[in-house]
């Protein structure tokens, strides 16, 4: 299958001095059928530096081939340049954002979510619980729980995400689906740390960062115009 001289243009235009970089966008542009402009977005956001990169046990926990494609639909950073929000940004305004953005941010997860809920109601046992974040993975036929932190990566988000995996196996699997696996995407995180974290696991998880350069100043909308003002300028 040939894909669109322009698709070739823009490969050719970012990945000349590298033909793995050039092969792996023609393949993934034929595989997900991507217009030009997502295939620039795909290019502008280094996805071929990302792809696969998360830290994780997907490979030691899960059957194959299940761990090596869970392996392959991360990406480390997550890019979140799609999202507006202010410097000083707590954990519900970042989640917020997201949900308001949700086909940006499906895209930037990749091909085959499909999103479930956000504060995504589980009882275990006689206590209420709530995932951050839902999403079914049709190509790997599982659950998928997302959770997002504005901090540093600590060894604890490990345990509260485990049993939500737990959980979520035990309560939403079907026979049909595979494993559920869970994915942190933290501010930052130091990779020893998250390694060592992550062997002391027996559920299947992930651990990336994101990426959020557009910031606005906490009281920038104070210093927009008016209505009035602009009406004035304007006579």
């Amino acid at each position: 299958m040939c894909i669109p001289w322009g698709h070739h243009r823009c490969i050719i235009d970012k990945c000349s001095d590298n033909i793995d970089k050039a092969l792996f966008y023609v393949h993934k542009t034929i595989e997900h059928n991507w217009s030009r402009n997502i295939l620039l977005n795909m290019l502008d956001t280094n996805l071929y530096e990302r792809q696969g990169k998360a830290i994780t046990n997907y490979v030691q926990s899960l059957p194959a081939p299940q761990g090596e494609l869970a392996q392959e639909i991360t990406r480390d950073p997550y890019n979140f340049d799609f999202l507006s929000i202010t410097e000083k940004y707590n954990e519900k305004e970042l989640k917020d954002a997201l949900q308001d953005n949700i086909v940006n941010f499906l895209m930037e997860l990749g091909n085959g979510f499909a999103f479930m809920g956000r504060e995504y109601r589980l009882t275990i046992g006689d206590t209420e619980n709530f995932l951050d974040l839902l999403f079914y993975n049709t190509k790997l036929h599982c659950h998928v729980v997302v959770d997002v932190k504005v901090e540093k990566f600590k060894p604890e988000h490990i345990g509260q995400l485990g049993t939500y995996v737990s959980a979520v196996n035990h309560i939403l699997k079907g026979p049909d689906d595979n494993p559920t696996i869970g994915l942190l995407i933290c501010k930052e995180k130091d990779n020893v740390l998250a390694q060592y974290s992550l062997e002391a696991s027996n559920e299947p998880i992930g651990i990336s960062e994101y990426e959020l350069s557009k910031l606005y100043p906490a009281d920038f909308k104070g210093t927009l115009p008016s209505i009035d003002d602009i009406e004035h300028q304007l006579k």
